[in-house]
């Protein structure tokens, strides 16, 4: 392996047989990826054995470091304030980013907010975002830099410029089930979000069974690891676990999600994503040194979502990224599906339980997620919940209504509803508190 002085055949076998690899060999086969000697069909092979054997500290700061230098790291240009962003680690119905950047903005904090694509079950900010007509995330380092100055926060994909290792990895990783991977996860993270130049980071690691980790103990190791991760190299990470046991807000599905988070930016939409944007822009404001207590940080955000500030905002972020919406309009000018169904509870009883990742995979088949990395997605899809856990119902309410492209979409979405929101005698089991702990480095 000329240049790298690795055998990648060798370096996977010890990372399947549970060997630890030396800075060199971690490195060196990393960088063999990224100029093309070494294929996906043995990065996949790698990364199966990552998941299934972890990293320990030293390779996982050897492999954020390499995610890192393989593209550029952002200047601050010409921008003045604390520079903050803020992650999530995926969930359905999660258009929390969509809120927080334009309300962190107005709260006086520059967002250079990076994000991803669908990823499993889970939606993609970008593919929300891009569900606004005209609306660009893919746009040069130099525009970005200019829409941040001008705006305080903009949104969009990686560049080719920033981390293009993690951009690589982290579509094979879709497609070969390493999603759930603790080390893969923090690597991927925290490599573009070093590359933003913050000075801090607030992560919404979520936790249940719609999202990647469901159980407290892996989503506090995770936690823990990309805290550390941002100690070691002197950025402020705070993490919050947050639940995802159900569904954010009452909409799946990109169009929807966005309609339903200007909604929240208007000063309505659901509380719990209300609820969660409050907390965690309060939580950024700390890390930033704009806030001085968490008590501060919640008041000044529900004024500014009350006052129209942080939708203000948004919509000039809109359109400094060629994007248009018309509030004077239903559904505000976002693309509608042309077929909608109502599906309806065939019995008296309560809601006891509704599956997120059932409704996250439901969309998928009907056009508004991908089985492949190449797949466009159909904006317009989804689902709107119409009941929460614990509502009553009698034998002919509406549990959810389904937007579709297509007959078979509905015929889709019909099933997928059924086995999602489960109508019984008494609620399965006690929902988790929307916001778990938090944790910080010490």
């Amino acid at each position: 392996m000329r240049g790298h002085r690795v055998i990648p055949q060798q370096v996977i076998a010890n990372k399947r047989d549970g060997g630890a690899l030396t800075p060199g060999q971690m490195r060196g086969l990393l960088n063999a990826y990224l100029d093309g000697t070494v294929g996906d069909d043995q990065m996949a092979a790698f990364l199966m054995a990552v998941y299934f054997n972890g990293l320990g500290v030293e390779e996982l700061d050897v492999m954020v470091d390499v995610m890192l230098r393989s593209g550029d790291v952002l200047d601050r240009g010409m921008t003045e304030g604390p520079r903050v962003d803020k992650h999530s680690t995926g969930g359905v119905g999660d258009k929390v980013s969509i809120v927080l950047a334009p309300l962190a903005a107005e709260l006086g904090m520059i967002v250079p907010m990076m994000s991803g694509r669908s990823l499993g079950h889970t939606g993609g900010t970008l593919d929300k975002l891009e569900s606004i007509p005209g609306l660009r995330t893919r746009i040069p380092v130099d525009r970005f830099n200019r829409v941040l100055a001008s705006v305080g926060c903009a949104m969009i994909g990686q560049t080719d410029e920033i981390a293009p290792l993690d951009r690589r990895l982290y579509a094979l990783r879709d497609v070969t089930a390493t999603v759930p991977s603790l080390p893969l996860i923090t690597a991927s993270i925290m490599s573009k979000k070093l590359a933003e130049g913050l000075d801090g980071l607030v992560l919404d690691v979520k936790v249940g069974r719609g999202a990647f980790l469901t159980r407290i103990a892996e989503s506090r190791e995770l936690a823990r690891a990309m805290v550390d991760v941002g100690a070691r190299r002197g950025l402020a990470v705070t993490a919050v676990l947050s639940a995802m046991d159900r569904p954010l807000g009452r909409t799946v599905g990109n169009a929807l999600e966005v309609r339903e988070a200007v909604e929240c930016l208007s000063g309505g939409g659901p509380g719990d994503l209300r609820e969660l944007s409050v907390e965690l822009v309060a939580e950024m404001g700390l890390s930033g040194k704009v806030f001085n207590s968490p008590d501060e940080g919640r008041r000044r955000a529900e004024q500014a979502l009350d006052g129209g500030g942080a939708l203000e905002r948004f919509l000039r972020m809109v359109a400094a990224q060629g994007g248009s919406l018309d509030l004077s309009r239903t559904g505000f000018g976002l693309p509608r599906a042309p077929l909608t169904r109502a599906v309806a509870a065939r019995r008296d009883g309560i809601v006891s339980g509704i599956n997120p990742r059932a409704l996250g995979y439901g969309v998928i088949p009907m056009g508004g997620g991908r089985t492949r990395q190449d797949q466009d997605v159909d904006p317009r899809v989804g689902f709107e919940l119409q009941v929460r856990t614990g509502d009553a119902v009698s034998a002919g309410d509406v549990l959810a209504v389904i937007h579709g492209a297509e007959d078979d979409d509905l015929v889709i979405g019909t099933r997928v509803v059924a086995d999602a929101v489960t109508v019984a005698e008494a609620v399965e089991s006690d929902p988790l508190p929307l916001v778990i702990e938090r944790a910080a480095a010490d």
